[in-house]
């Protein structure tokens, strides 16, 4: 353990909370023990709960840890405005490498806004935190090099949507085909080609778009689609030098009847009901916005891990964490 990442993460927690907090938001505290409504894009990457299942409540029903308090926070976007969460992340990795852990440290928000109004803050709370570390620096002691960086941030980034980054990556000799997904080298390369600043890769395929072919790129399904770009949804990824992919975005559907249509048709779903789960796992959330409706609505997840790779200019997310917990390293 490296008590320098331990007072990153502080510095940063505190940097983005001062920021939020003055902007109105309200900080929730969300289950972190929860059903399939708890889930990312992939069901089979969350850690089920070990229970006794002869218990009589528990038929039928199995518990995750949360990977993500998304439903939550947009359930009380009508009532309280904007809102905010940070807590652990919980995912069954597949592997061990520089880019992905069992448990991280992750801060949702979600507020009443557009698409653009989501990129805005994005960029807004990135630059609250590059500027709380700088000012700290004293206590924490990052190189010359990563402060220099870290003062050049610019206060907007670069935006270039996935048809476009597909392209690029091509001119860039890299062998694509629209629907493939962009791992994190090719994120890297499209980062360098930005003067190594952060970016947005923005319009990701919609999944409930018929292609005719299979695609790899797989999103959440109440992304909301954008109906000046048919086929595509309003969501975005933050690509950060080092960090990669550090905050995934979206504005949200928000009508009951198409968030039902939308996850019925969803990968997401298929998994569930192949794992023994049904709509009722998402029924709580359902039941909230058919009987006291929404608004229109965006949020996002950024994960801090990754954010301090971006800080510390590390290569490495294993060297971004106060303890590691990766498949290999459960402490």
């Amino acid at each position: 353990m490296e008590l320098q990442t331990v007072k990153l993460m502080a510095n940063l927690i505190k940097s983005a909370r001062d920021y939020l907090d003055s902007q109105d938001y309200t900080e929730i505290t969300v289950p972190r023990v929860v059903r399939a409504s708890g889930a990312c894009e992939n069901i089979n990457t969350l850690f089920e709960v070990a229970v006794d299942r002869n218990f009589h409540w528990f038929k039928n029903r199995r518990a995750y840890l949360a990977q993500t308090g998304q439903l939550y926070l947009e359930a009380l976007v009508p009532a309280l405005g904007s809102v905010y969460t940070i807590g652990p992340s919980f995912r069954a990795e597949p592997k061990a490498d520089n880019r992905h852990l069992t448990e991280f440290q992750m801060m949702e928000i979600e507020f009443p806004g557009g698409f653009d109004d989501l990129l805005a803050e994005i960029e807004n709370v990135i630059n609250s935190i590059a500027r709380g570390v700088v000012k700290a620096n004293g206590k924490i002691g990052l190189s010359k090099e990563n402060l220099e960086r870290l003062s050049a941030t610019p206060e907007r980034f670069p935006k270039i949507n996935y048809d476009e980054a597909i392209k690029l990556l091509i001119r860039l000799g890299i062998k694509k085909e629209w629907g493939d997904d962009i791992p994190s080298e090719q994120e890297q390369l499209l980062v360098r080609y930005h003067d190594n600043q952060p970016i947005f890769i923005t319009r990701f395929p919609d999944p409930m778009w018929n292609f005719k072919k299979e695609l790899e790129v797989e999103k959440f399904f109440n992304m909301l689609p954008d109906r000046e770009n048919p086929g595509r949804v309003l969501s975005a990824d933050l690509i950060l030098p080092y960090g990669g992919e550090s905050v995934g975005a979206a504005a949200r559907v928000h009508e009951a009847r198409v968030l039902v249509q939308r996850l019925k048709n969803s990968k997401m779903f298929k998994r569930l009901i192949d794992k023994g789960g049904s709509i009722n796992d998402f029924g709580w959330y359902i039941s909230r916005i058919e009987n006291e409706g929404s608004v229109p609505h965006a949020g996002c997840g950024f994960g801090l891990a990754r954010i301090i790779q971006w800080i510390k200019g590390a290569s490495d997310i294993r060297e971004c964490v106060s303890f590691l917990s990766n498949k290999e390293n459960i402490i």
